[in-house]
């Protein structure tokens, strides 16, 4: 097996309304990352629970997922906060994760 990268890296998971995660990429892309992987969900918090004409409404959702260098986690997290007005509720949520272990991605060390 081949070794794993020598640098350190995180996670941040970006939970946005359907429609937003390009923003999420393009903030994250602006600020230092390469690119974002892009999956739909559906939210069941307590700001999905909204209705039409009394028929309740299952709220897509977009979870963005940023691998990124450990020291550019912090500006990339704001830059995707201000972007998608993470701070107002009902907007979405973002957190970050450490990561273990990788490999697939050494290519980030021309850097």
């Amino acid at each position: 097996m081949s070794e794993n990268c020598p640098l350190y890296f995180d996670l941040i998971v970006t939970i946005v309304n359907k429609g937003f995660a390009e923003e999420v990429v393009d903030a994250a892309k602006k600020a230092g990352a390469e690119g974002g992987t892009i999956i739909n969900g559906r939210g069941t918090g307590i700001h999905e629970n909204m209705k039409l004409f009394g028929i309740p409404i299952e709220p897509e959702k977009e979870i963005v997922l940023t691998i990124i260098d450990r020291t550019k986690s912090e500006n990339v997290l704001i830059a995707i906060r201000n972007a998608v007005d993470l701070n107002k509720p009902g907007m979405g949520v973002a957190f970050v994760l450490e990561i273990e272990k990788t490999v697939g991605i050494c290519h980030l060390l021309k850097d």
